[in-house]
């Protein structure tokens, strides 16, 4: 039999908890669950690791291994450092003004390229956003829900029906960590 394996180590403030394919990771920041079961891939703890495997993989199923791996990394990660993305206002002529509205689970953009009604961006799950000047900082522990969120505020300044080489108002992503 043909087995290919990836492993993952686990850190010691990190607990791994493995039922049936799901994964529930906790660590210092918080604890993130992930369910595995429509993946072709066998999961166990074996000496403070988490081994990934897949019988008689073909090219599909070996790219589905590497991937359940770095989602598991990633798990760890998030638990343990977190994730933050940085965005930057970038505005020509007309000042935007950015407004977190918690409640709604949503951001304003106001005053973009001189509109009168405000474009709304979508948080997607547990993420904290802070605005501070022109720059927006988007944290969390779920690298899936962070880069959701920086994404969809990047695309609600999204200009259309411009020359995007020459109408560069928008607010853009500077960095990740």
């Amino acid at each position: 039999m043909s087995t290919v394996e990836k492993v993952v180590e686990i850190p010691g403030n990190v607990e791994v908890d493995l039922s049936d394919k799901k994964v529930k990771v906790s660590g210092p920041k918080g604890s993130l669950f992930k369910d595995f079961s429509n993946k072709p891939v066998e999961i166990s703890k074996k000496d403070g690791r988490i081994v990934i495997s897949v019988l008689w993989p073909k090219k599909k199923e070996f790219s589905i291994l590497g991937t359940s791996a770095s989602q598991l990394k990633n798990m760890i990660k998030g638990v343990t450092e977190g994730f933050t993305y940085k965005l930057k206002t970038v505005h020509a002529h007309f000042p935007v003004t950015i407004k977190v509205q918690e409640k709604q689970k949503r951001i304003a953009i106001e005053n973009f390229i001189g509109e009168k009604n405000p474009r709304i961006s979508k948080i997607v799950g547990n993420v904290d956003v802070k605005v501070t000047g022109d720059e927006i900082v988007v944290h969390g522990i779920d690298i899936q829900e962070v880069s959701q969120t920086a994404a969809n505020i990047e695309l609600a300044t999204k200009i259309k029906d411009k020359d995007q080489r020459v109408f560069l108002d928008g607010i853009y992503i500077s960095e990740k960590k």
